[in-house]
C-alpha cells in the first residue's frame, strides 16, 4: 500500500522567519489520522529565513534527524556540541534523558531542510549528537544509508531506534530499488524532482506512506533527490 500525501495538502504554519509544512500532526496542526507512521512521529519540511532559527529548547526520548536540502544549519547544544551542516548532509541527535539545543540559519540565504523525529526503541540514556557529510556522488543512482539503528549499517550515523534513513540522487529516466520488509512502515519524500514509486507519481515535496510492500522501485521522471525512512 502506498498512500500519496501531496505537499499542497499538508498542514503547516507561517511564523515569518519559519515556513513549515507538517507531514504528521505537529504543534498547532492536529490531524488524528496522521499522528505518525509506525515509529515515525514527525516529518517537517522547514524553510528558515537568513539569520534566524530555533532558540534553545528541550527534548527528551526522541531521535531527531535533520536533512539539509539547501543552505546550512548551525547546531549548538547543552552538551557543548557545535557544528554546521550543509546541503545534502545529515545531523542526528538522540535526546535521551534530556538535552537543550538551538538550530540557527546563519547563512545569507534561505535554508531548507527536513526535520524527522523517530521514537527510540527504549527511553532514557545519555543524550548524544553527531553530523557528517554524505557527498551526493556517493548515492548517485542508488540508496545510501545516512543514519541507522539497524545491524550492519556501520558506516551510518547511529540512532537508537530500529530504523534506517536513506537518501538517493537519481537522474531522469533512471530507476533504483530498495528492498523492504512488508511488515514495516516506510515514508518517502522527494526533496527535488518528480518520481514514480511502484507506479505512484510523487512531485517535489510530496510524501508517500508505505506498508505491505516487499520492494520499492523508484523511477526519476526528472533529476531527483529522495529521502526514505524505513521504520518499525
Amino acid at each position: 500500500m502506498i498512500e500519496k500525501r501531496p505537499f499542497a495538502g499538508l498542514g503547516g504554519a507561517d511564523h515569518g522567519w519559519l515556513k513549515a509544512k507538517h507531514h504528521f500532526s505537529f504543534a498547532n496542526y492536529y490531524e488524528p489520522k496522521r499522528m505518525g507512521w509506525g515509529a515515525i512521529r514527525v516529518w517537517n519540511d522547514d524553510e528558515i529565513a537568513p539569520n534566524s532559527g530555533f532558540p534553545p529548547h528541550p527534548h527528551a526520548d526522541m531521535e531527531i534527524i535533520t536533512y539539509v536540502r539547501e543552505g546550512a544549519i548551525t547546531h549548538k547544544d547543552s552538551m557543548g556540541n557545535e557544528g554546521r551542516t550543509g546541503p545534502g548532509d545529515v545531523q542526528v541527535m538522540s535526546a535521551g534523558t534530556g538535552v537543550r539545543h538551538a538550530e540557527y540559519n546563519l547563512e545569507p540565504e534561505l535554508t531548507r531542510l527536513f526535520q524527522i523525529w523517530i521514537e527510540p526503541d527504549t527511553t532514557g540514556g545519555p543524550p548524544s549528537w553527531g553530523a557528517r557529510p554524505f557527498p551526493k556522488a556517493d548515492r548517485a543512482g542508488k540508496f545510501v544509508t545516512l543514519a541507522s539503528g539497524l545491524p550492519g549499517d556501520d558506516d551510518a550515523l547511529r540512532i537508537r531506534t530500529s530504523a534506517r534513513v536513506a537518501g538517493a540522487t537519481i537522474k531522469a529516466g533512471e530507476t533504483t530499488e530498495y528492498a523492504l520488509d512488508p511488515s514495516r512502515h516506510a515514508y518517502l519524500v522527494s526533496a527535488l524532482g518528480s518520481v514514480e514509486v511502484n507506479g505512484v507519481r510523487l512531485d517535489a515535496r510530496d510524501g508517500a506512506a508505505i506498508t505491505g510492500e516487499s520492494s520499492l522501485k523508484v523511477t526519476a521522471l526528472e533529476d531527483a533527490e529522495v529521502v526514505l525512512v524505513d521504520a518499525a
